[in-house]
């Protein structure tokens, strides 16, 4: 959804964020909702925030427990008769009839059917829809069972099967159908179950569910808002899809002032997944090859990515149309475009796969640019350390950040744990520009595509990521002139030749752009839209999402600055076609009508045989309401026009998923990897069965509920700095806002345990020792959870030993773990032990920490 679209809600839940502290300009039209609708906001996080203090509702909960809370929310919509009947009779999978082999979570003791525990993985065949036909295999691991390697390009839900042959029951009453699942899975997650474990009392809980759900029907939608607070979690990929259940379940996705809004904590997060720097995915969320599933032929690569219906149809369009515009001339059907010098994926090539690799002498080098990760990840000590053990190092950026200087002034060097003449890693520190000093595009949180030029110069040496890449690969290129084999081929066959100008020879932002939009190969023209690539390599498309970007020579739509609508249109270009919200077909009934006057966004003109309305319609144009797919129909063709979720072979959204998801086809609640609870739900099965804990020695974890770390631990932001702190802890002014480290504790905790407001306080973890100034304060609230108080202690993570403001690194207190689908580390929730005082310095603070962890150090 578009963030203007707020203004449209009639309530707003924000969880997993503190949107008003890191996504300020975005709040506005939270506050512009309150005023024009007098809409209910609820914040819902464990710490009293600047969003806390402008909501409605502030409800504090135990971190970890988004699961049990949402579910609460789900188990009171069916309980209480609170859907949108109609809506989820004709635009969910609420009525399709599952497996008779699938068992859930209720009957097998916290796990779904297909647990294969040897490997800590599922195997979805007992999750597929009954008569469904399931999909061939063209080589290597089945459909919908894409390898461990895979995290963002896991395959899409449903086309394990055929979309054509599904069992149904529009009445819902089929004790096998979606919904009848969703009534029996969620059935414990009520209102005394979320004050047990979750430690919201139920009072409140109630006011929450009833003004959440109240702002849904026809006249009403209601909009989620969250971020990093959801996913980073062992199971946050199913917290957002809790999110989702709720939101299809209320008919508030695809119509205005509803669905869920991503809040992106950097001004291009979202562009660095569409175009992308995640090592699984292609432009366009196109998966990466895996070696041995997809090593063999392009064909056997399509036909294991490609649906029978939906956009998923012309995935061999979208594909062959990059390699076109990577390889240009080269790439032709006869050498399959080029198919065989993509790289494959072998194993875990995340951040912290290869971290891992680089601890253990596995890696020879590294590039970090825009990142700061001896600061900013988890058990960064760990992180630090690993750097130590590689020949080179390249880091790109403003100033000289901790990653750059870990090899003389690192916590590990003043501590004695590594020392500088024994590290044999040659470190480059290039100068880089910043977001001022450059032409380019950034995508925010919406999906918007803006295109920025440079204010002013970079000072010096300083470059922009552009030219360095691009100046990388000439010298590349230039390196294998004249040389032969499978690595050189790749760079010769490559397209690399774009326009620059200056005495630096910066490359051409338009021109990339312009590769980007993609164009018919024949003619030269630019093409319009996505709609016009095709699979002959007759087009070329850098990322089919953002073609109809630059769709003529002279129009870039992501320099727009005109907003002509309250949706913003007219301001910038939002993928796909300029449409401001996804599924938007779902905002008129299945005739075509809108839902209501005032919640209209598109609508069906019979009168010029079109869809039209206040936003581009997410829907083929001319498709008729009542039209029906002739058999055999295939592609957008194979959709009937009353089904809105083109992007799915079914055309609706999912409540339930039959494949695709690594840890289940519903959420279900597990305790934090780390925790002082026992899973009340599952305590056979406590935490996520499938989450990846990385457990070794330099990466240890407590276990469940011991009494070396009783409290909670959560991480966050602040306004004041950004992230790892290298753009802001080196200027003064917000230097002075925040000037050092603290952490947030509860008066009741402070009183029990003797801590002193503005004094110092060591927090401690099983992977290490941080100090802090201790500020006492009622926004940390303790909780009554499980019969016994729980406290909670909240610390902003954005210190280093660089800069004007210093303070220790919060991260070296996390684990390095792995949620199963997109490989997120679990920082939001874990446990530690807080004592008053300081930490001791050097090697005597190393021996202070092992003392403390005993055995575990």
């Amino acid at each position: 959804m578009a963030q203007q679209d707020l203004a449209n809600s009639d309530a707003i839940l924000i969880m997993g964020s503190s949107m008003a502290e890191n996504h300020p300009v975005g709040f506005q039209w939270v506050m512009e909702a309150r005023e024009k609708n007098n809409a209910t906001v609820i914040h819902v996080d464990p710490r009293y925030t600047r969003t806390s203090a402008m909501s409605d509702l502030w409800v504090p909960l135990r971190a970890g427990t988004d699961i049990l809370f949402l579910g609460g929310l789900i188990n009171y919509v069916l309980t209480h008769d609170r859907i949108f009947r109609e809506y989820v009779v004709h635009y969910t999978n609420a009525a399709m009839i599952i497996c008779e082999d699938f068992k859930d979570t209720e009957e097998l003791g916290g796990v779904f059917s297909g647990f294969k525990p040897e490997e800590a993985k599922y195997d979805p065949e007992s999750w597929f829809y009954a008569g469904a036909g399931k999909r061939d295999a063209p080589s290597g691991d089945e459909v919908g069972h894409r390898g461990e390697e895979a995290g963002q390009s896991k395959d899409r839900g449903g086309e394990a099967t055929h979309p054509e042959s599904y069992d149904t029951d529009p009445t819902l009453q089929h004790p096998r159908c979606v919904y009848q699942i969703l009534k029996r899975h969620f059935a414990r997650y009520t209102p005394e179950m979320v004050e047990r474990a979750a430690g919201v009392p139920q009072d409140v809980f109630l006011r929450v569910a009833e003004a959440f759900t109240s702002a849904s029907g026809p006249d009403k939608t209601a909009s989620i808002c969250y971020a990093v607070g959801w996913t980073q979690h062992s199971k946050g990929v199913q917290i957002i899809r809790a999110a989702a259940i709720l939101q299809l379940l209320l008919g508030n996705v695809g119509r205005p002032g509803g669905g869920i809004l991503a809040l992106r904590g950097h001004a291009s997060i979202q562009g660095s997944t569409d175009i992308p720097t995640l090592y699984d995915i292609l432009p366009g969320y196109l998966p990466m090859p895996v070696f041995e599933a997809d090593a063999n032929k392009l064909a056997d690569y399509l036909k294991r990515h490609k649906a029978h219906k939906g956009l998923w149809y012309y995935f061999d369009a979208y594909f062959i149309s990059l390699m076109k515009a990577w390889y240009g001339e080269a790439a032709q059907p006869a050498n399959d475009f080029c198919f065989d010098l993509l790289p494959r994926i072998t194993g875990d090539h995340s951040h912290f796969g290869y971290w891992l690799d680089m601890a253990d002498g596995k890696m020879e080098g590294l590039f970090v640019m825009g990142q700061n990760p001896a600061v900013g990840a988890p058990n960064a000590r760990l992180q630090r350390s690993a750097l130590s053990k590689l020949r080179w190092l390249v880091v790109r950026d403003m100033v000289e950040t901790e990653t750059a200087s870990f090899w003389y002034d690192s916590p590990e060097i003043q501590r004695g744990e590594l020392t500088t003449e024994d590290i044999a890693t040659e470190v480059f520190l290039f100068p880089a520009a910043g977001s001022a000093e450059k032409d380019g595009t950034f995508t925010n949180t919406q999906r918007l595509v803006q295109f920025r030029e440079t204010a002013v110069d970079s000072p010096g040496d300083a470059r922009s990521e552009l030219w360095f890449m691009y100046h990388l690969g000439r010298r590349l290129r230039r390196m294998a002139e004249g040389k032969s084999g499978p690595r050189y081929e790749a760079l010769h066959k490559l397209t690399w030749d774009y326009q620059t100008a200056g005495m630096h020879e910066e490359p051409a932002v338009t021109q990339i752009l312009k590769e980007i939009n993609g164009w018919d190969v024949n003619t030269g023209e630019q093409v319009p839209n996505y709609n016009r690539l095709r699979a002959d390599g007759s087009t070329a498309c850098g990322c089919w999402i953002y073609s109809g970007i630059f769709p003529e020579e002279h129009l870039n739509k992501a320099n727009q600055k005109h907003s002509v609508d309250s949706l913003g249109h007219g301001w910038a270009f939002s993928w796909p076609s300029d449409i401001r919200i996804l599924y938007n077909r779902a905002s008129a009934r299945p005739d075509g009508r809108p839902w209501s006057e005032r919640k209209k966004l598109v609508w069906w003109d019979e009168a010029r045989n079109e869809w039209t309305g206040l936003d581009q319609p997410d829907f083929e144009r001319h498709k008729r309401p009542d039209h029906t797919p002739g058999t055999g129909a295939e592609g957008p063709d194979g959709l009937a026009g009353d089904k809105p979720f083109i992007l799915h072979p079914d055309g609706v959204g999912w409540l339930y998923v039959t494949s695709g998801l690594k840890d289940g086809p519903l959420p279900t609640h597990y305790e934090p990897l780390e925790s002082p609870v026992i899973n009340p739900l599952y305590p056979e099965q406590n935490t996520s069965p499938t989450a990846d804990r990385k457990e070794r020695p330099d990466n240890s974890y407590a276990w469940p509920g011991e009494r070396r770390f009783p409290y909670v631990l959560t991480t966050y932001r602040l306004t004041e700095h950004h992230t790892a702190g290298g753009m802001s802890r080196t200027l003064s002014h917000l230097a002075e806002l925040q000037p050092e480290l603290f952490c947030e504790v509860s008066p009741e905790l402070a009183a029990e345990i003797g801590l002193e407001h503005g004094n110092w306080a060591c927090i401690t973890t099983p992977r290490g020792i941080v100090e802090a100034r201790v500020m006492v304060t009622p926004r940390m609230r303790p909780l009554w959870v499980e019969g016994r108080t729980v406290h909670q202690v909240g610390l902003p993570y954005h210190w280093g030993p660089r800069g004007i403001a210093r303070g220790d690194v919060v991260n070296d207190l996390l684990a390095i773990s792995e949620e199963p689908n997109v490989r997120i580390m679990e920082a939001k929730a874990l446990v530690c032990d807080i004592e008053p005082g300081r930490r001791a310095s050097g090697a005597e603070g190393l021996a202070q920490w092992k003392s403390r962890m005993g055995d575990v150090a």
